[in-house]
């Protein structure tokens, strides 16, 4: 009777164990976000009904010639457009699918450097995705946040601006979706140069009068603790010389591989969320003469092959493992994020496109994160 006690009690150990473990591996190794750059809706500069500017015609702001020549096959399987209720669901889907826990949406001041311009913000077609996101019937699948980019052309200057900021914020903050650690809603800020470190506590105060515990205010490359920032992260990263050199030079995508990991720190009274950059080649909008964004096309940097999803799904093992040795340097809920979603002018995206119709890219993120 007593073998058979101990027998029982064995297989009941076992099976609790390997409940144990089936739970664990149904978890989330992480709460991966993605950065979303909505420069897919809006009207093209060049789209003036000219012969000469057809390739333009339909499409949206930071869509360049060389996009539509030279790098087609960046062309999104949906086309170039993202502005419609029905896409965004289906990005959601997608994201939600593979891994993708949020969103992180860039949002932009109007007028720069000076009072807010709220018509213009919500006008703005940067911010549409966005709104489509906040309206979507499945948006619950996923959460969203704000990357406030805060560099030229869109300046926030001035402890009234600051706080006129903030107050706009805290609206988007109630929203049910919005991204929280430990209940503060997560707010980037790409250029903590111009931030206002009065404007960040009023920031603070404003939020726990609309009854959150605090905001939760990540720097994007530095930011010390008594001047707002509760965090550190990045919006992208990529190897020095990167942008010092000024010139279009071909690189391997292993040299961003061990920039990324070089990156990773943090520490318990101010913890990192890591990036992982999928990609840098900013060639379509470089490009001179009308074929790039603008007439000069935007400062030269070096360029990157691109990964093959095994690199880069090696590189987010890379992070999880990282994060999982290193638990007191991270959120609790360990958020990481990756450049990007839909950097497509940049070199950095996600969204299965002509080159890649299948979303490779996507199933290396599921299978990291989810082990499926």
């Amino acid at each position: 009777m007593r073998s058979i006690r101990v027998t029982v009690a064995l297989l009941l150990s076992v099976s609790f164990l390997a409940f144990l473990a089936g739970a664990q591996e149904s978890q989330p190794r992480m709460k991966l976000g993605a950065y979303y750059f909505a420069g897919w809706a809006g009207k093209c500069p060049y789209d003036d009904g000219s012969v000469s500017n057809a390739w333009a015609k339909g499409m949206p702001t930071h869509f360049t010639k060389k996009l539509a020549t030279d790098y087609a096959g960046r062309t999104p399987v949906w086309g170039w457009r993202d502005d419609t209720p029905e896409l965004m669901e289906r990005q959601i889907d997608l994201a939600a699918d593979n891994g993708v826990a949020y969103f992180s949406f860039c949002w932009y001041w109007h007028d720069n450097k000076k009072p807010i311009n709220v018509k213009e913000i919500e006008a703005d077609p940067k911010h549409l995705p966005m709104q489509l996101f906040m309206q979507a019937k499945n948006n619950r699948r996923m959460e969203f946040s704000l990357l406030v980019a805060n560099h030229g052309g869109f300046e926030i200057v001035g402890l009234d601006a600051w706080k006129q900021a903030a107050d706009y914020w805290i609206t988007l903050f109630k929203h049910p979706c919005y991204l929280r650690v430990e209940g503060k809603p997560v707010l980037v800020i790409f250029s903590t140069g111009g931030a206002n470190k009065e404007g960040l506590a009023y920031l603070q105060e404003a939020a726990r009068k609309a009854g959150f515990p605090g905001v939760a205010v990540a720097a994007c490359g530095s930011g010390k603790p008594e001047n707002g920032f509760a965090l550190l992260t990045q919006y992208n990263v990529t190897p020095k010389g990167t942008w010092t050199d000024k010139k279009s030079e071909k690189h391997t995508y292993q040299e961003i591989v061990e920039a990324d990991a070089q990156a990773w720190h943090g520490t318990p009274e101010q913890p990192y969320i890591p990036v992982v950059t999928q990609g840098w080649d900013r060639r379509p909008w470089e490009a001179p003469n009308g074929e790039g964004f603008g007439p000069k096309g935007v400062p030269v940097s070096w360029y990157f092959e691109k990964a093959t999803p095994e690199q880069f799904g090696g590189l987010l093992e890379r992070m999880a493992s990282w994060m999982e040795a290193n638990p007191l340097v991270v959120t609790k809920d360990r958020l990481a994020i990756v450049y990007a979603w839909n950097e497509i002018g940049e070199g950095g995206w996600l969204v299965p496109c002509r080159d890649d119709p299948d979303g490779a890219y996507l199933k290396a993120i599921r299978r990291v994160v989810l082990r499926k």
